[in-house]
């Protein structure tokens, strides 16, 4: 049995969904990004327990199948930006669409009547939060950095990271609190 948590976008989320099914008893295998295997099935009152533990967490358990491929094609782009070692080099519809299976367009309607935005918009979101992180590490230079994220040119990461944030990627590296965004807010 699969239980699909939505919001659960980092590693500290799967500690806590981790922690909470310790405490209740409950059993598991692997504890994914946005997903946990259940060993066996859980007694509903376990269950409505641990939906009302991480509802105060912020996270919620999904029953809904369109909720739940949203969640997913959340949890691939995630991955992709943030937990890859390198940026893959092919289109993003062709890596999401090998990844889960399913027609690249129905998913992209499906996440924009759900989310509000595009799928390209909420990639575009998370590769500016990686520049952020990789900036605020300082072990690559920009060159580097566009490089490991597959833009086009320096210009084209500046041009994109000042459109979203409003700095220079300069500027922002300069700035002495430097503002990011949590995964689970994006």
């Amino acid at each position: 049995m699969k239980l699909f948590i939505k919001y659960m976008v980092s590693i500290r989320c799967k500690m806590l969904v981790k922690a909470e099914l310790d405490n209740l008893g409950i059993l598991y295998g692997q504890i994914h990004l946005g997903e946990v295997d259940i060993i066996g099935s859980i007694e509903k009152e376990k269950l409505n327990q641990l939906k009302a533990i991480l509802l105060k967490a912020g996270l919620e358990i999904m029953d809904d199948k369109k909720s739940i491929l949203i969640e997913k094609l959340k949890k691939v782009i995630i991955e992709m930006v943030h937990y890859e070692e390198e940026f893959p080099k092919i289109k993003h519809s062709l890596y999401i669409r090998k990844k889960l299976n399913y027609d690249y367009t129905y998913l992209s309607n499906l996440f924009s009547e759900a989310t509000g935005i595009t799928v390209e918009q909420y990639i575009i979101a998370h590769k500016i939060e990686r520049v952020k992180e990789l900036l605020l590490y300082d072990e690559l230079n920009l060159t580097e950095i566009s490089y490991k994220l597959n833009y086009s040119s320096v210009a084209h990461l500046s041009a994109q990271f000042k459109k979203v944030t409003g700095l220079t990627p300069t500027f922002f590296k300069k700035l002495k609190r430097k503002k990011r965004i949590p995964l689970e807010d994006l």
